[in-house]
């Protein structure tokens, strides 16, 4: 039956071909990088192995090791993982795929001379064997939640050592793979190895055959916000005599929930300040919080402008910002690369995808940006981190996006604790990697 259901998988992934060719020409409109070597969608490279690296030997490292990171999310946290490698595997090299352009665009930022970035192969079996072919791996690595059916069959084939990194794995995407137990049990028992970020996540992935490991956490702790970008956003928040509350990585729909709220002179108490700022400024006809909101993808920059000037309000954009924000009622982060800026720019966040039934985007490293976080009712995404800063006082959760967050003035102070308690993911990643290439550890 496992093998009736991966050929009908296979067909029908040949033959939806033209639909992702039709698709991302559709989205290239908006995101050119759609449009960017599509031909490696298909498994089709403009240069041959040999001019990409030397011979292969018994030296893995010879071999590139290879990432996937998805989108934006997973690249991010690929590059927390990246750094330890690096830094474990010396002289490494990175092949490195996405299937998103915002991920392809973050990604370069990661690669180093003799690193190779490209798409991910669209799930037929053609386009994996070329992929693999192409560049020979010696051992892949996904990020968090792609595992393919086809890409799975075709790393065991050819003996490729293929490992679930970050995993995360949640109530939902546990039913639907049940239901396509067939297909996705012999993929998800077919990989090398998996771990997972909890318990949870572990006792789900392992319902579905998933030959877990080890719990090692969440790699996202293990970031390091940039201190020049943060030091940046700290001094333009001092310009400012209002708090400046920011709705962060907001997804459709939560803009127009915002300001609905926004209009009927929603004034939150997040803070003490704000409340100090609501007794002094709410009679000269002004908001007592600066808002400051950051659409999670790039191509919404101009749509979310465009709704916030429609409501009658005022708009300064960061594209046009030279030494410090200028003056407006709101403030829109329009900018990639730059979520450390705006965390310390901001007294407290407002997680974008959790208003909407959405997961939440990552709560974290506004945490370990010295942010506290307000949550709304959807964070299956980050569902133990969540509960982990409500019960530490680093967040706090509210019903709906119109609801008052109290309490949160004082939880700047604790979140480098909360940061620091959990960090150690990208060690005990990069060396369960390391082991699996058969390198011994550095002494």
């Amino acid at each position: 039956m496992a093998h009736t259901a991966l050929w009908l998988y296979s067909a029908l992934t040949w033959a939806a071909q033209p639909l992702l060719l039709r698709k991302l020409r559709r989205r290239a409109v908006a995101e050119p990088g759609y449009g960017r070597a599509v031909g490696e969608r298909f498994g089709r490279y403009a240069r041959p192995i040999d001019s990409l690296m030397p011979p292969s030997s018994t030296d893995p490292l010879h071999s590139f090791v290879w990432i996937h990171a998805v989108s934006l999310g997973e690249t991010r946290a690929a590059a927390i993982l990246l750094a330890e490698l690096r830094q474990q595997l010396p002289g490494m090299r990175l092949l490195l795929t996405h299937g998103t352009a915002t991920g392809r665009a973050e990604g370069e930022k990661l690669l180093l001379p003799g690193d190779v970035q490209v798409w991910q192969p669209w799930d037929t079996r053609g386009a994996v064997r070329r992929f693999l072919r192409q560049f020979r791996p010696a051992i892949g690595i996904l990020m968090e939640t792609e595992v393919w059916p086809n890409l799975v069959a075709g790393c065991q084939q050819r003996g490729i050592p293929l490992v679930l990194a970050n995993a995360r794995f949640n109530a939902t995407s546990l039913r639907k793979s049940q239901r396509l137990g067939a297909l996705a049990r012999p993929a998800y028992g077919g990989l090398t190895a998996v771990w997972a970020q909890t318990d949870a996540d572990a006792e789900r992935l392992q319902r579905m055959g998933a030959p877990v490991q080890g719990v090692f956490g969440n790699l996202k702790f293990d970031v390091v916000p940039d201190a020049a970008q943060r030091a940046r956003g700290r001094a333009w928040r001092a310009r400012s005599a209002r708090p400046v509350v920011m709705l962060a990585s907001s997804r459709e729909g939560e803009e127009a929930m915002w300001l609905d709220v926004f209009k009927q002179n929603w004034h939150p108490a997040l803070s003490q300040q704000a409340s100090a700022a609501i007794n002094s400024e709410a009679n000269q006809g002004a908001s007592p919080v600066q808002w400051l909101v950051v659409p999670r993808h790039p191509q919404r920059f101009a749509e979310v402008q465009q709704l916030l000037r429609s409501a009658g309000l005022t708009v300064s954009s960061r594209s046009q910002w030279a030494d410090a924000p200028e003056p407006a009622d709101v403030w829109l982060g329009d900018s990639l690369g730059e979520m450390v800026l705006y965390y310390g720019l901001a007294d407290v966040a407002m997680l974008g995808g959790s208003f909407a039934p959405l997961g939440g985007q990552n709560l974290i490293e506004a945490i370990a940006c010295g942010c506290p976080v307000v949550l709304g009712p959807h964070t299956f995404n980050f569902a133990e981190a969540a509960t982990l800063a409500c019960e530490q006082g680093v967040a706090h959760r509210v019903a709906d996006i119109g609801q008052d967050a109290p309490r949160l003035a004082a939880a700047r102070g604790l979140t480098q604790d909360f940061t620091l308690q959990h960090r150690g993911a990208a060690r005990l990643t990069a060396t369960a990697i390391r082991a699996l290439l058969g390198i011994p550890a550095t002494p």
